[in-house]
């Protein structure tokens, strides 16, 4: 959508009503989309019996989905930023989504405290591009920031408690994906996690893939709608499946 659309959009409605109705349109559009045949891909290789983790949830698109696909399952969807959680949890009442679980909570490699910011480009605020503001994140700095809570997936007492194996991540968390990981080292290695994720063409790529590899897994991109091994110097894709070597054995 158009930023000018949007800004026009957003003074109309309310910037919240804005988010509802866009995650509603999402919703919709998303199954025509081929850009998102990478994530239908990956619900595609999960079982309906476990929990998936929906780290970097935004409005919510990603765990209607996951909860719709998955009803014998339990969605763990985190989104650190209240007004796109508010959003999340409209959608999750709107369609009695309640095998989602929703917490308001950024992960990362600490617990602690940390700032993120939600872009504002020609004064429209871009909540799909909201981030943790850190040494490594250079850009798209400058917009709306505010104070989240941080933990250690592998700290998190609700993941800890459940009985269920985590069969899947998706984490979408512009950049901050290898400090996701590191946070998550011991839950990754006890459960073995299909992982899908976005990764750019930057140093924080080649970390999530050390980082992965060093744990068990081989790298994927989804190509001619099979998974095939990626290749550096022939695939230009962002959108990476990092599978278990034990399942590709």
């Amino acid at each position: 959508m158009k930023t000018f659309i949007k800004y026009i959009l957003q003074k109309t409605l309310g910037f919240k009503t804005y988010l509802y109705v866009f995650a509603l349109f999402v919703i919709v559009k998303i199954r025509w989309d081929k850009k998102e045949k990478d994530f239908f891909h990956f619900m595609s290789l999960l079982p309906d019996d476990g929990i998936v983790l929906d780290i970097g949830a935004n409005i919510g698109v990603t765990s209607y989905y996951l909860a719709q696909k998955f009803p014998n399952s339990q969605v763990f969807s985190f989104e650190p930023l209240s007004v796109n959680m508010e959003t999340l949890q409209r959608i999750k009442k709107k369609f009695r989504l309640n095998n989602i679980r929703e917490f308001l909570i950024a992960t990362g490699n600490e617990n602690t405290t940390l700032e993120m910011v939600m872009p504002v480009i020609h004064k429209v605020p871009m909540h799909g591009l909201s981030h943790v503001i850190h040494k490594d994140i250079t850009e798209n700095n400058t917009g709306l920031k505010f104070k989240v809570p941080m933990v250690r997936l592998d700290d998190f007492q609700e993941l800890s408690n459940q009985g269920k194996k985590i069969t899947g991540i998706k984490m979408d968390v512009e950049n901050f994906e290898y400090f996701v990981l590191q946070g998550a080292e011991n839950l990754i290695k006890k459960n073995k996690p299909i992982i899908y994720c976005e990764l750019w063409e930057n140093d924080n790529r080649k970390k999530c893939f050390s980082f992965l590899n060093k744990l068990g897994f081989s790298t994927f991109i989804l190509h001619n709608k099979e998974l095939v091994p990626y290749t550096e110097y022939y695939h230009k894709k962002n959108n990476f499946f990092f599978i278990p070597d034990s399942l590709t054995d």
